[in-house]
């Protein structure tokens, strides 16, 4: 089962010959080569989002009881159709407010979300809880807080969990260690294969193709998975990148 975490980038008209409309078929192009069974995007804009789902048929905008709203950057699961059946879902805002569209607090720059989805895998009828979040890229306070609320919500959960975004930290950060915490119950997919904390693994680029930062996105996931394979997806087109950050991906399987 191949999963993958990707920041789209948002729409925006400033980023010149990288703005979306150019970018959006290789980016449909890139999840088409990898076939990932679960893909998690941040920053999309509903727009972008809805034109993923067109262009992307066999796979399921999973959305629930989402309030549409032009502003917001959404984390957002798309699922296989022919995988995976929905059992349940939800979204909540990483605030002391969940409930509250675009609530924010602490030193959050940006209203931050997660979104998850109860799924059923194929005809064992395995349950699977998976999340997309975007955590915030300016305030120490407000990750490390938002994570909290993460690892909250994944103490509560009962069998197979991932949780995958861009986390907008590095791995030795006080946000790695809340979700990778024992008390958590998560491990970290790149970690778990022993790959070096390198700029071989840095996940932002600036859409240039040069690593730089740190390993900001990351794919966790609970003691029923085992790792079997990790990657970075580096592919461009004539020079041209699909996004700003690298899109991640672990295959996974069942542990006996």
């Amino acid at each position: 089962m191949r999963v993958m975490t990707f920041n789209l980038r948002f729409e925006n008209d400033r980023d010149g010959d990288n703005a979306w409309i150019y970018r959006r078929d290789s980016v449909c192009r890139l999840v088409r080569r990898y076939a990932p069974a679960l893909l998690g995007t941040q920053e999309g804009r509903w727009t972008q989002l809805l034109y993923l789902a067109e262009q992307l048929p066999d796979y399921q905008l999973h959305a629930p009881n989402r309030i549409i709203d032009d502003t917001c950057q959404y984390p957002t699961l798309f699922y296989r159709k022919d995988l995976f059946y929905p059992r349940d879902g939800a979204e909540f805002w990483l605030s002391t407010r969940p409930r509250i569209h675009r609530s924010m607090d602490w030193d959050s720059a940006f209203p931050r979300m997660m979104s998850w989805a109860g799924l059923i895998v194929g005809k064992g009828l395995m349950p699977l809880r998976v999340a997309v979040t975007h955590l915030d890229n300016i305030g120490r306070t407000a990750r490390l807080e938002q994570a909290r609320l993460l690892a909250a919500w994944v103490r509560k959960q009962q069998g197979a969990t991932i949780l995958m975004g861009d986390f907008n930290d590095h791995p030795g950060s006080s946000v790695h260690a809340e979700l990778t915490a024992a008390t958590t119950g998560l491990a970290d997919t790149w970690q778990s294969l022993e790959r070096p904390e390198d700029e071989t693994g840095f996940t932002h680029h600036g859409f240039n193709g040069i690593p730089a930062k740190t390993r900001m996105d990351w794919i966790l996931v609970s003691d029923h998975l085992q790792v079997v394979d990790v990657g970075i997806a580096r592919d461009h087109e004539q020079g041209r990148y699909p996004s700003d950050h690298f899109p991640c991906w672990a295959d996974l399987d069942w542990k006996p």
